[in-house]
């Protein structure tokens, strides 16, 4: 039995823009999928700590095996307790997004490398390596070849293969909930949004094929769970003290029979909760929002993106806005709250493009707009696209105004990005909190901010 350290490496922001602030689902799959397999296995999810106190946490585990996740925002603060961390462990692993796509900067700092799916990959190389066994065999992995005098960074390295994704996620075991600082994501809930929210994950992976989206763990499959089986998993969560459920699915509503199953078996037991999901609009019609909505659901969001159908066809979205439209009127007519996101200022767009969006979004009824600039995610085809004009990586910006930065040399400015943004959400509280005189303020309100958008460069 060798003891395992989980590591979550978020610390939050003093200025928390997100609406999606929840517990690290992810790492409870490997942590119980240790736990059935008989090893000791702490988590440290770093959300509400600091920088010390996480890594004298993390410190008085003395664990034989660390693995810490990584994605594009977390990369700094990864590599910071590897480099802690590394005199204190065995074996020092990564995993994630990033360390999937891009996964040899990261043996720098790092034994190894976890690429994908990883609950099965961590058991077998954590057996393995607790019996002293080969591990070149086992799919999934990136290290330095040990045969091989280098210096950190260099020299061969091993990369043993793709593993095939897990067909069966019922036959995982449900998240280590109990490892997560429930009582503080409750709070700190209850504070920010009135109520409490925990993920559930009841399908992994997305069929579709948009130009940003990084999609690198679970690819593009499409695996689901039985319905009976994804609302045992939210009794057991709502048994924790947690108002409401978001389901984490990338599209939650790709199988119309399937959400339909799910409503029935929450209506069956006679559950009263509220929940959220992410939709595509091309899979979401009148009827089944009334039947999510019997069964509980409070808002949806959909990832529209874009007011004008030449630059969804660039994004390689699939979708249409007269589909937008159609899906989130059938979503506000049924009652539920809805949400939408689009990316301003997308490569290849013009400022008329950029007009287009931001009245096709302040036209729908909206009860929460996310705006943002392209973020070009390493393993997309965004940033394949856009590599060479890349001038620095990503970070937070923890102005008042906003939180991230241009990262690529665009044809836009940044100031003109971000009035753009600005422009969007103040036309979209203007509708939101005028009522019947929004139109007439809206009127004169986008008339001079359109003339100043096309004069900035």
């Amino acid at each position: 039995m060798s003891t395992v350290l989980l590591t979550y490496p978020f610390f939050l922001p003093r200025r928390d823009r997100s609406v999606f602030r929840f517990p690290p689902l992810g790492l409870g799959y490997l942590a119980a999928s240790l736990q059935r397999a008989g090893h000791q296995v702490h988590l440290l999810d770093c959300t509400f700590k600091d920088r010390e106190s996480a890594l004298k946490e993390a410190m008085a585990v003395q664990a034989d095996v660390v693995g810490i996740y990584c994605m594009v925002t977390m990369v700094e603060d990864c590599r910071w307790f590897a480099r802690k961390l590394r005199p204190h462990c065995q074996l020092l692993v990564a995993g994630g997004p990033l360390p999937t796509c891009d996964p040899l900067p990261f043996l720098q700092d790092f034994d190894l490398v976890l690429r994908g799916e990883a609950e099965e990959t961590l058991v077998e190389l954590v057996n393995a390596w607790g019996a002293h066994a080969d591990w070149s065999k086992l799919p999934g992995l990136v290290y330095r070849d040990p045969a091989v005098e280098h210096q950190a960074g260099t020299g061969k390295y091993i990369d043993t293969g793709v593993r095939p994704f897990i067909k069966d996620l019922d036959h995982l075991a449900f998240p280590a909930r109990h490892m997560f600082p429930n009582q503080e994501y409750i709070r700190f809930g209850k504070k920010k949004y009135g109520y409490s929210i925990t993920t559930v994950m009841s399908t992994r992976g997305c069929p579709f094929h948009c130009e940003f989206c990084s999609n690198v763990v679970f690819g593009n499959s499409f695996r689901q769970r039985q319905a009976g089986s994804v609302v045992d998993e939210i009794e057991a969560a709502l048994a924790l003290g947690y108002d409401r459920i978001a389901f984490a699915d990338d599209v939650f509503t790709l199988n119309r029979r399937r959400v339909w199953e799910v409503c029935a078996q929450i209506k069956r037991r006679g559950l009263h909760f509220q929940w959220e999901c992410l939709g595509r609009v091309d899979t979401l019609d009148y009827a089944t929002a009334l039947e999510m909505k019997s069964a509980g659901c409070a808002r949806i969001y959909f990832g529209i993106e874009s007011g004008n159908d030449h630059i969804l066809k660039l994004m390689k979205k699939q979708i249409t806005t007269a589909q937008a439209r159609q899906a989130v009127e059938a979503a506000h007519r049924a009652g539920l709250e809805v949400g939408a996101f689009f990316i301003l200022f997308y490569p290849g767009e013009s400022t008329e493009t950029v007009l287009d969006t931001l009245r096709f979004a302040t036209s729908l009824p909206l009860d929460y707009l996310g705006l943002t600039m392209p973020y070009p995610l390493p393993g997309t085809e965004l940033y394949d696209r856009t590599r060479s004009q890349i001038f620095r990586t990503w970070r937070p910006n923890d102005s008042y105004l906003w939180s991230h930065v241009l990262i690529y040399d665009s044809e836009f400015s940044e100031t003109k990005m971000w009035f753009g943004i600005l422009k969007g959400h103040t036309q979209f509280e203007i509708k939101k909190r005028f009522g019947r005189a929004a139109p007439v303020l809206l009127k004169l309100f986008e008339k001079p901010t359109d003339a100043i958008l096309r004069l900035l460069k």
